[in-house]
């Protein structure tokens, strides 16, 4: 539909994406009025097209920027406020220039997020989620929960046209993450949602590909590993 009635933008086509859509700017510009995003100091922005303009509203607002690189294959990417110059901010802005201009940090240089911002193909005014089904929206909370560095009190947003807010019914399993608001062109939707969050990784769903392919998750896992056996050595004495 986004792609018969010209809502769809390039990359195309929008097939198997998070997609970009016309009035994604109107979108990032709505989300940067809310009190959340105003006062947070550290923004997570996932690294998909149509939220480009949300990253460059965080650094033009001077604050710390975290994009996930694509598939978390190299982790996270960290921009500093007023690391880039104004010049450069549409350049940063980018998959390319995030690698360029940032710096890509290990779970030990992670900073704490104040706001979290995800793609989605679709979302319902109740705050229930579509991606585009690779569930590294939810792997990337998940490793911030599990860190410590966010907590289910801090907001998540997306940024959607809205003909991608349906009323049909989306179905939640326990990793999936909702959104408390929906940003569109022209209206803000305050989900007023209830569901629970991940509250970390749950290691059960974690495949042998995924440890492969996202160092990260070996990192964690082996933090996890340490701390556990430091306890139980600790009950043992």
């Amino acid at each position: 539909m986004m792609e018969r009635e010209g809502i769809a933008r390039f990359p195309r086509p929008v097939h198997g994406r998070i997609p970009n859509f016309d009035g994604a700017e109107r979108a990032a510009a709505r989300l940067a009025e809310l009190d959340a995003f105003k006062g947070a100091r550290v923004v997570k922005v996932n690294p998909d097209a149509p939220q480009r303009p949300v990253r460059e509203r965080v650094m033009s607002s001077f604050k710390g920027l975290l994009v996930p690189t694509p598939r978390l294959r190299q982790g996270f990417i960290l921009i500093e406020p007023g690391m880039i110059l104004n010049s450069k901010i549409g350049y940063a802005s980018t998959i390319k220039g995030s690698l360029e201009c940032g710096e890509l940090v290990g779970i030990e240089a992670l900073p704490k997020v104040d706001f979290v911002v995800v793609g989605s193909v679709a979302v319902t005014p109740k705050g229930a989620r579509l991606g585009k089904g690779g569930g590294y929206s939810e792997m990337e909370y998940a490793i911030l929960r599990q860190l410590g560095l966010i907590d289910e009190k801090i907001p998540v947003a997306t940024t959607v046209h809205d003909a991608q807010v349906v009323d049909d019914e989306v179905p939640l399993e326990a990793h999936d993450l909702t959104v408390d608001v929906i940003v569109t062109p022209t209206r803000t939707i305050l989900t007023d949602s209830k569901t629970s969050k991940p509250s970390g990784i749950m290691w059960d769903r974690v495949s042998d590909k995924m440890m492969e392919e996202i160092p990260m998750l070996g990192q964690l896992k082996d933090q996890v590993a340490s701390v556990q056996s430091s306890r139980s050595t600790g009950e043992a004495l």
